[in-house]
């Protein structure tokens, strides 16, 4: 079994955080939308787009360490 440690959940937060920044301004500079539903829809919306692009991150994380022969990937002597 391979690790890719905490990298692929640093580039969730991090791709998550930079596609929803967008939108988030977005919304607020066109619609006056309460404290309310802001913290019920954004949260709701980070939680789903992690559970939906963790898997897909650790396994290019884990192609690049196979590909680069990483942790593990180097052939044995």
């Amino acid at each position: 079994m391979q690790t890719a440690d905490d990298l692929p959940a640093y580039l969730v937060v991090l791709l998550v955080g930079h596609l929803l920044a967008p939108f988030i301004v977005a919304l607020n500079l066109r619609f006056d939308v309460s404290t309310a539903i802001q913290m019920a829809l954004w949260p709701t919306m980070a939680l789903v787009m992690s559970m939906l692009l963790i898997q897909p991150v650790k396994g290019m994380v884990i192609a690049l360490q196979w590909a680069r022969r990483m942790q593990g990937f180097a052939p044995s002597a």
